[in-house]
């Protein structure tokens, strides 16, 4: 099942578009995307018998892509976790040591955006970071390994965009507070279902310029903590809720770690794209 966030409504993918959930429902559910993930299993199973729906009911809630507007497919989570040097090669070109466990900061949920929306650059340096994010759809409080990928209602794209200036102000870093600026946390386009993956622990992930330019490109399977060890170690000490998301971490090649170091300017068009997941685009803009 693939899920979206379009024009505030929740949008089921169904063949080569999407239909409004709460319209092809006959409002069996609520069209506030929010709420569907704690009636994910209900959604899963009404999802199933959307082929054989009446084609005038299908036709009425088609959704109109046209000038639509994305936002992100879990917009108000309770939680936004976020992992730092998650990535071997990431740890490699920040110069640091592997972390015994995993290095935790948040994302707020107001840095929260959609595809396509445009972010400000805010002064200072903005760097990007290409992310697989997991979004919660089953609560689960002490999870085990055996247990973790149970608790997952999908899988989405997501870029931690970093304000390198604010986020390294010592001498106790401000990660999250860098991190957190408007549109500094793009999600989507779509939430995807862990039964819709071969090996949803082992997906090419990055991120490129519109003009072409990779910039990032690695895979999942080569996470210090993967995906059902950091739902393990998270919901070891925070039950985890419908809803909230794990961005995972990021590979190598980001540009605060380049010689001479990079970074993001106005006009340039980030696109980052999880395999199997889809493409993000984020137009980058100056601050107002």
């Amino acid at each position: 099942m693939r899920v979206a966030n379009i024009n505030g409504r929740l949008a089921l993918k169904a063949g080569d578009g999407f239909l409004d959930v709460a319209i092809a429902s006959e409002g069996a559910f609520d069209p506030d995307p929010h709420e569907a993930y704690a009636r994910w299993d209900e959604l899963l199973a009404w999802s199933e018998q959307v082929p054989a729906l009446p084609t005038a009911l299908t036709a009425k809630a088609r959704v109109d892509r046209d000038g639509a507007v994305w936002g992100a497919p879990s917009p108000r989570p309770a939680q936004v976790f976020a992992i730092g040097l998650n990535y071997r090669d990431h740890i490699a070109e920040s110069k640091l040591a592997e972390p015994a466990e995993p290095a935790v900061f948040t994302k707020f949920p107001t840095s929260l955006t959609g595809h396509g929306r445009p972010v400000a650059l805010p002064d200072g340096l903005v760097d990007w970071e290409a992310e697989l994010v997991v979004v919660i759809g089953r609560r689960c409080h002490r999870a085990s390994r055996e247990t973790a990928w149970s608790h997952v209602a999908g899988l989405t794209v997501g870029q931690d965009l970093s304000e390198r200036r604010l986020q390294l102000t010592g001498p106790a870093p401000q990660f999250s507070l860098g991190k957190s600026y408007p549109g500094f946390a793009p999600l989507g386009p779509e939430v995807v279902s862990p039964d819709e993956f071969t090996d949803p622990d082992d997906l090419e992930l990055g991120c490129r310029l519109e003009a072409g330019e990779i910039l990032q490109c690695g895979r999942t399977s080569k996470m210090v903590f993967d995906v059902p060890e950091l739902i393990t170690r998270l919901s070891a000490v925070c039950p985890l809720l419908p809803g909230d998301l794990i961005f995972t971490g990021t590979p190598a090649g980001v540009g605060g770690a380049r010689t001479p170091q990079r970074f993001l300017s106005p006009g340039d068009v980030l696109v980052t794209w999880v395999e199997h997941v889809g493409s993000l685009r984020t137009p980058l803009t100056a601050s107002h």
